[in-house]
């Protein structure tokens, strides 16, 4: 290149910084439905749904305006409007107050909302969705958002609370206008190197990854993914990462959390193969292992020193009794997720184990499901659903005579079977 086309090329690039392309303006932003499910979760406690009394919409400034409450106490087929947000009444067009499911207007973004309650009573968890559709002002418009369940006995759903967030996407003719004002637009009277691409490489118009976690997808096959060729300070970033989602809100989701001891267990397995990187770890970190709990600073590592301590006690507790039943990464979190008392649950099992005593059985959901179930009529297999392939998920209860009745079924392309699919695999 000789000094001209050097002079040019520098001078295309100036141009390019001073075209710079403007910030992307991401939809849902902020994750609005993340925000909303962790709000949920840490409502749950120890309660199979969290409790309405708990729930004061007006109060939820982060996304209350964006939301409705569905009251299912007089019946499912025209549920009561218990709340709607100023702001998504407004994208509505409602400017009364309205009393019923039946009172919504057509072809309005909560006409699309309260399509998905159904499924809520079914799964008894919540629902995420996105879609596109044109409303009542004939209006693109893109939305996501998120429908949970909550209850008034801990066992019966009757109320359904939805947070939406949405769009509105450009015409065709604003789009057209747009494109034929830029095209009008003066061109620079600048030679520019051929092929030298000026929107991509703009650092403001590159493709903005987000990276928050989707609490619906918190399940032991991400953690089993993960690269194993990664070096130890990728496991540790995965791992510190997951943390911190976990610790992002005040209540913290049992999902997240769980994800985030199976990436420490992935981690302790590769520290186990790395000793020397390990070390490194610690000592960049001012840590240092001690014989009687070498896996505390491990946890520190990843959930930090200032972590509360009992905490960390039972995830070095849960991780330890991974590491001594050579679980694979991922296996930890499904485990978590499946074990009666959940976290709580297998410290109980693993320190009732080394004092040689049986754990105590405390009355929780699981139990009052159990004892629900064992009464339950039995079913016609005929109205079991299966997937494409023939698999099903059902429940089943062995009888006072030795056979076996179906007493439940989960549906076949739930995200709840889909777990259940993968639990299943990994045993075979």
């Amino acid at each position: 290149m000789n000094t001209q086309q050097h002079d040019r090329a520098e001078e295309a690039g100036m141009l390019d910084e001073a075209m710079e392309a403007p910030p992307i303006v991401r939809f849902d932003e902020r994750r609005m439905h993340i925000r909303a499910y962790n709000y949920w979760a840490s409502l749950l406690g120890e309660r199979a749904l969290p409790s309405i009394e708990d729930l004061n919409p007006s109060e939820l400034h982060d996304f209350g305006s964006h939301s409705v409450l569905l009251d299912f106490t007089g019946g499912v087929e025209n549920p009561a409007i218990a709340f709607l947000g100023s702001a998504l009444a407004a994208q509505c067009g409602i400017t009364t107050p309205i009393k019923q499911a039946s009172d919504i207007p057509p072809r309005t973004l909560l006409s699309r909302l309260t399509d998905h309650y159904l499924q809520i009573v079914a799964n008894a968890a919540p629902i995420g969705f996105e879609a596109e559709f044109t409303n009542q002002r004939g209006a693109e418009i893109m939305y996501r958002g998120i429908m949970m369940p909550f209850s008034t006995d801990d066992d019966t759903i009757d109320f359904v609370y939805g947070v939406i967030n949405w769009k509105e996407v450009a015409t065709d003719a604003l789009s057209d206008s747009i494109a034929a004002e830029v095209k009008a637009a003066p061109a620079p009277a600048l030679s520019v190197v051929p092929d030298a691409p000026v929107w991509a490489d703009a650092p403001s118009a590159r493709d903005e990854e987000d990276n928050g976690d989707d609490a619906f997808e918190l399940t032991g096959d991400m953690v089993a993914a993960e690269n194993t060729d990664d070096s130890l300070a990728d496991s540790l970033a995965r791992a510190r990462d997951a943390a911190a989602v976990a610790t992002a809100s005040e209540g913290r989701t049992r999902h997240a959390l769980y994800r985030a001891i199976g990436l420490a267990h992935a981690f302790a397995r590769a520290a186990a193969a790395r000793p020397d990187d390990y070390a490194e770890l610690l000592a960049d970190a001012g840590l240092v292992a001690q014989p009687r709990s070498p896996l505390t600073a491990l946890v520190k590592l990843v959930f930090g020193e200032t972590y509360d301590k009992t905490r960390l006690a039972e995830f070095v507790c849960a991780i330890d009794y991974a590491l001594d039943h050579d679980m694979a990464p991922g296996a930890l979190v499904d485990h978590l997720h499946e074990v009666q008392g959940g976290l709580k649950g297998l410290v109980a099992i693993v320190r009732a184990a080394k004092r040689g005593a049986a754990p105590a059985r405390a009355s929780t959901a699981a139990n009052r499901a159990r004892r629900k179930l064992g009464s339950a009529r039995p079913i016609d297999e005929q109205a079991v659903a299966f997937d494409e392939t023939g698999l099903a998920v059902v429940v089943l209860r062995q009888e006072a005579d030795g056979s076996h009745a179906v007493i439940a079924t989960l549906d076949s392309e739930g995200r709840l079977a889909g777990r259940v699919y993968s639990v299943a695999a990994r045993q075979l």
